[in-house]
């Protein structure tokens, strides 16, 4: 594995600006994840680093070398894209070994086989070698796809949300199973998405991307507990942070904005909230409350009921305050 550098990367498409000086480290064994909206440039980002797109302008280093001129297979790096990509007419053995093939790696037939049924077992799918892609359900697809990234030994891993296609429980399995495989192999990845619960069970770092720029980079905690911007705290946690005017609350206040995640509402005292609705899920109830004409969703004790259109009072914990364009103030 090895550490990757972007110094102040930038790409358009025409008028278009994909990505905007992002400059990052992605440090030897870690598991970043790129979040942010669609057209946020996380893709694109990806796409430059594995030399599928070229810079405008910055540079990319791969373990401290500067990778501007290599073509993606000089690049030493192994991609997982959305779609599955397997060869329909291969087994699952074969679609597996076909990255150790290539005319580059030159790989041993024994040593291909004995990599093949390694990661096989680390997918949990060796029963299913000798069958064909197409006798595959999603999930197991989505597994060889990945498998066919792991049995090489890249500088990185890309991922470009590998598991958006896949139902709920699928992509919880998976979940776990890639930060299990990151454990265990002390891998590099760089992993893109949409789905904040991916970033914030799988990563060490997350970086945020806004409109093709790097607003935010850190844990995961980092980034949830102290988050730079309104952009920033609205893509993590659900459900999302209530942002309210400061001057609903009483008291002196550092910003014009409040922002209150659902577990830092207390009730009992304070001011008085209307419940709209509540929603009972089993660990917890939600509740949506219109405090004068604002709407908030905060969390509640999962065993008491709550009656539509009854009144309780409110107060804010450990709030975070923005100014009027949406920036943190500390």
């Amino acid at each position: 594995m090895a550490e990757v550098t972007l110094n102040n990367v930038s790409k358009a498409y025409g008028k278009t600006q994909a990505v905007a000086d992002i400059s990052m480290t992605i440090e030897d064994g870690a598991f970043v994840v790129l979040l942010g909206p669609t057209g946020a440039g996380k893709t694109t980002t990806l796409r430059l680093i594995s030399g599928l797109e070229k810079l405008d302008s910055g540079s990319i280093h791969i373990g401290g070398r500067d990778v501007g001129d290599d073509t993606p297979a000089q690049r030493d790096v192994a991609m997982v894209f959305q779609q599955y990509s397997l060869y329909p007419h291969l087994t699952v053995r074969d679609n597996l070994a076909f990255p150790l093939r290539s005319p580059i790696l030159k790989t041993p037939e024994d040593v291909i086989a004995q990599k093949v049924q390694t990661i096989a077992e680390t997918l949990q799918i060796p029963h299913k070698l000798d069958n064909k892609a197409t006798e595959l359900s999603g999930g197991e697809m989505q597994r060889v796809s990945i498998g066919r990234a792991l049995v090489r030994d890249p500088q990185i891993y890309l991922m470009d949300e590998p598991l958006s296609s896949l139902d709920a429980k699928l992509r919880a399995d998976l979940r776990v199973e890639l930060k299990r495989i990151h454990a265990d192999l002390g891998a590099t990845l760089l992993y893109v998405t949409h789905d904040q619960v991916e970033a914030m069970t799988m990563a060490t770092h997350i970086g945020v991307l806004e409109n093709g720029r790097l607003v935010q980079y850190g844990t995961p905690r980092e980034v949830y507990e102290d988050p730079a911007s309104i952009y920033v705290a609205s893509r993590l946690g659900s459900p999302r942070i209530n942002i309210l005017p400061a001057a609903l609350f009483p008291g002196n206040h550092k910003g014009d904005q409040i922002g209150l995640r659902p577990e830092n509402i207390q009730q009992g005292d304070g001011i008085e909230a209307t419940i709209i609705r509540s929603e009972h899920l089993g660990d917890q109830t939600r509740l949506h409350l219109d405090l004068q004409g604002h709407a908030i969703t905060t969390l509640t004790d999962p065993h008491q009921d709550y009656a539509d259109n009854t009144t309780i009072k409110i107060s804010p914990r450990d709030p975070l305050y923005f100014d009027a364009t949406g920036g943190r103030v500390a």
